[in-house]
């Protein structure tokens, strides 16, 4: 013993600051894990629930009994065995009374007891009623058939038991919550029937793995009818570990066109809901969403009504939507962290819970059946007792008269036990009678029986398995229900994006020759009667919706895109795309694209080189856009055309010389991005001195015929004519008449 901790002559104990401290420190938090937070493997209960119950049993309020004040049962609890706070034991009451926190509730309450909306707005214990629920049963009948090992209670002068006898494993039907020093659990509920299913698969099957057992318990089950959504791997990790999470989904379906939402999820406020939803809805976040109702009423406890603005709507992408966004979808931490058997506190996986749990029901039921025998036993003794007094009544009664001390007369005559002579003379003389030998005779037998039949469940392991087996069977049939929460596997949830919370209105996008661009609404306008700065004209339009995005092309073969609603109105003159994208110098933009995403173009320079992509393909969310389409040197970019789909169109290609050629679109490979390949064949000493370029390029509908302009006239081609310039992709093609051989444009007629 050192000199610090040595105890000086007054009797104190001297030790450092830093040692006192941490003594105290895990004294206390010790104290708070077993004494306070964490549940405990053999009834799943913690020390201020088991002795409410208790308390309660202690009373007589069993499921039968008339309700009592809870302020009686909160009196009782604090005075004999939990000397704390009137509200946290009043509180642990409330919790295990409400029937949308616990799956099985151990108390029925009545009165105002919370709501799933606001679990904590229950009345004070001074309104509210209690009693036990039927459920209770399974964790209090054997309390007094000598299963339990008891203390005393805080001040010595009344006993507890340190645990309840459970018949079945509360700990995971009910679960539990807590946060220690250090240390937290978080238990989530389970179905009762497939829990008892997999203790007596393990029963019979003691090298069953947590796979086995999943076939039984494919997951929790919580308080409310929301769907789990969890994988089913995630949840054999989690059974598997002791750690993890899971997933819970509101249910809904569709009547009538609207959404109608009849689940939510554990813990989650209907109220909360209608906030989050109405929030999104008044920040015009959801313009799919035209309005939403609370039907809920004592027939539908949860009903609430969401109306698409039209039955174009994608209902279940707007689903989505809101479980991301919203806690129609919630996630809970699962971490199975409890006190063992051995009084230590461990995360556990799934077979180690009903392992530990089966050690201790069976220790249980052993000695139950060892307090039932010794019952048994006494009471023989005691029957053989009286049946030699009965048998020597008159002997009996002579001793009884005659002797000062009958006691040791009538042991040392007929050779009793002190028990045997003690209850001779304790009997009454009617009892003495001849008719009562025969009944004494037939509890004999029937004490002999169940004598016979404890003595060989307790010395044969395969018996007392089956009892065990059994009993949890019945009480599986007894309070056993169906599963309230259904595994569902669905996909992942997922927020929309700002361009489809947009609404969905056409626009025309306009980009003028100087590159400055606005947007219009509606298809109707005519983008050429706009006004336009000094010097600068009309270029190109797209027509596409509002929740869209413009795809621009510039002289360099850049593609780049912006949100259709955040463009300028069409008011005004618009706003330079260089404010908003960062092309490279010297570049100008050439063409505004839009429409359907899958949409396919024609992009080519006047080099002859293209390919077909599509409009997604060109999309850039980089403000330096991508590069699509490569350019030969000195060539330029023609202005995107349109492909309309059909394998019979053809592309027709006029260069400055007056050839022109059509082939079949479907010869054009289709490309993200890259150079292409060869349209309209040009010479190569033509094509490097740029002495002929391709100067139009047009996809023709099948049986359309041609308009070629030039100048002020225009050539009008039908198929038949329009055969003479078919040919292979890449050729020269045919010349065409005199005086349409410088082209302007092509278009379909």
């Amino acid at each position: 013993m050192s000199d610090l901790t040595a105890p000086n002559p007054e009797g104190l104990e001297r030790l450092p600051l830093h040692l006192f401290s941490e003594r105290a420190y895990l004294d206390y938090s010790m104290y708070v894990i077993l004494d306070r937070a964490l549940p405990h493997v053999g009834d799943g209960l913690k020390p201020v629930q088991r002795r409410i119950l208790y308390a309660m049993s202690d009373l007589g309020l069993s499921a039968t009994a008339k309700f009592k004040k809870s302020a009686r049962t909160v009196g009782d609890v604090l005075g004999k065995f939990h000397p704390h706070g009137d509200s946290a034991c009043y509180e642990a009451m409330v919790l295990m009374a409400q029937s949308f926190s616990y799956r099985y509730p151990l108390v029925d309450g009545q009165g105002n007891w919370g709501s799933a909306d606001d679990p904590k707005s229950f009345a004070a214990m001074r309104y509210t009623e209690a009693r036990l629920a039927r459920y209770a049963e399974v964790l209090l009948t054997e309390v007094g058939q000598g299963t339990v090992d008891w203390q005393p209670n805080f001040d010595g002068t009344l006993e507890e038991p340190k645990l309840l006898p459970a018949r079945l494993p509360n700990l995971l039907l009910n679960g539990a919550a807590g946060i220690a020093v250090g240390m937290a659990t978080d238990i989530p509920s389970h179905n009762l029937r497939e829990v008892a299913r997999a203790c007596v698969h393990l029963l019979r099957h003691p090298d069953a793995g947590v796979v086995e057992l999943m076939a039984h318990v494919p997951g929790p089950d919580l308080p409310t009818a929301g769907e789990i959504v969890t994988p089913r791997d995630e949840l054999r990790r989690m059974y598997e570990t002791g750690q993890g999470g899971i997933k819970q989904r509101a249910r809904w379906s569709l009547e009538q066109g609207e959404i109608v939402i009849t689940a939510l999820p554990y813990q989650v406020s209907g109220n909360r809901i209608m906030e989050q939803i109405a929030g999104q809805m008044q920040a015009k976040k959801l313009p799919m969403i035209e309005d939403l109702r609370d039907e809920s009423d004592h027939e539908c406890p949860t009903r609430f009504v969401i109306v698409p603005r039209s039955n174009r709507v994608d209902v279940p992408r707007l689903m989505s939507h809101l479980f991301a966004t919203t806690d129609l979808e919630k996630g809970y931490r699962v971490n199975l962290n409890m006190i063992a058997m051995d009084g230590r506190p461990r995360v556990m996986n799934l077979r180690e819970i009903l392992s530990e749990w089966l050690d201790y029901r069976r220790a249980t039921v052993r000695r139950r059946l060892q307090h039932r025998l010794d019952k048994v036993l006494e009471r023989l003794h005691l029957l053989e007792g009286l049946l030699v007094a009965l048998l020597n009544i008159d002997e009996v009664i002579r001793i009884i008269r005659t002797e000062d001390e009958p006691k040791p007369v009538l042991m040392a005559r007929f050779e009793l036990s002190d028990a045997q002579a003690e209850y001779v003379l304790n009997t009454r003389l009617r009892q003495l009678a001849r008719l009562e030998e025969l009944k004494i005779r037939g509890e004999q037998e029937a004490l002999q029986a169940e004598r016979d039949h404890l003595q060989a469940t307790l010395g044969d392991a395969d018996k007392l398995r089956d009892l065990i087996i059994q009993e949890i069977e019945q009480d599986a049939e007894t309070y056993g229900d169906d599963r309230r929460s259904p595994l569902v596997q669905r996909e992942s949830a997922q927020a929309l994006n700002d361009t489809e919370l947009s609404p969905s209105e056409p626009v025309t996008v306009i980009l003028s020759q100087k590159g400055w661009v606005r947007s219009a609404k509606g298809h109707e306008i005519d983008p050429t009667s706009l006004g336009y700065k000094s010097g600068d004209a009309f270029l190109d339009a797209a027509r596409l919706r509002s929740n869209q995005s413009a795809v621009f092309l510039d002289s360099t073969g850049r593609s780049y895109s912006l949100p259709a609603n955040t463009l300028p109105s069409a008011r005004g003159q618009g706003e330079p795309l260089t404010g908003r994208l960062e092309p490279p110098p010297g570049a100008s933009f050439v063409a505004v694209l839009g429409g359907d995403p899958d949409g396919r173009w024609l992009l080519a320079s006047d080099a002859g080189y293209g390919f077909v992509c599509t409009l997604s393909d060109l999309q850039a969310k980089a403000r330096a856009g991508k590069a699509v389409l490569t350019l030969p040197s000195g060539a330029r970019v023609l202005g995107p055309v349109q492909v309309p789909g059909s394998s019979a169109d053809l592309v027709v290609a006029a260069t400055s010389s007056g050839h022109l050629l059509a082939f079949p679109c479907s010869e054009l490979p289709e490309l993200n991005r890259g150079k292409g390949n060869k349209i309209i064949g040009i010479p190569s000493a033509r094509a490097q001195a740029r002495e002929e370029i391709v100067v139009a390029i047009v996809v023709l509908p099948a049986g359309a015929s041609l308009a070629v302009l030039s100048g002020k006239r225009t050539l009008t081609l039908k198929p038949d004519d329009l055969q003479h310039y078919v040919g292979e992709r890449g050729r020269r093609g045919g010349m065409l008449p005199r005086g349409f051989q410088r082209v302007d444009g092509l278009r379909a007629a």
